[in-house]
């Protein structure tokens, strides 16, 4: 199983749907501190906060802080703090994936050749592997309960995946 770098939104829609297992396949997620305090310290009660906290106790996800303050800056302008400071720590510990939603943060990931999944890519991954039974479920739990966002037209492109899988 391989390690991991997540931004916040994976950790916090597959908290609210009660799915964060679906990380336990990798075997270690980092995370950085604006990542770290936007889902735990400001948190709350929201879904989330006492999962990653656990997490974090238990030695799965760990706390990092970039290194290259210069880069994390520059990318701030254009992204939320999660999503540079994210961004910056997968360029430093070089992981198997970095686990990021936002549309405009996978694409700067994708100029420093970050391989990158999203919550959708992971549950399509669940289901080839069998841990998944539906992801058209999930997508609807996501919507319905996660306020997860999903285009339509990604919506009926997975469903069309999952009917041929």
């Amino acid at each position: 199983m391989p390690p991991a770098v997540s931004n916040s939104s994976p950790l916090i829609h597959l908290s609210a749907i009660g799915r964060l297992h679906i990380l336990r396949r990798f075997s270690s997620i980092c995370i950085p501190p604006a990542v770290w305090r936007e889902v735990v310290e400001e948190g709350g009660a929201r879904p989330g906060a006492a999962e990653i906290r656990e997490a974090r106790n238990s030695g799965w996800i760990s706390v990092r802080v970039p290194v290259n303050t210069d880069l994390v800056r520059l990318l701030e302008q254009d992204l939320h703090a999660g999503e540079a400071e994210s961004i910056v720590l997968a360029i430093e510990t070089k992981p198997d994936i970095l686990l990021l939603d936002e549309a405009e943060a996978r694409r700067i990931a994708g100029l420093y050749n970050i391989s990158v999944t999203g919550i959708i890519g992971l549950l399509m991954q669940g289901k080839k592997e069998g841990h998944v039974a539906s992801v058209q479920e999930e997508m609807d739990l996501l919507r319905n309960q996660g306020g997860f966002w999903i285009h339509d037209i990604l919506y009926r492109r997975i469903l069309e995946w999952e009917k041929n899988e």
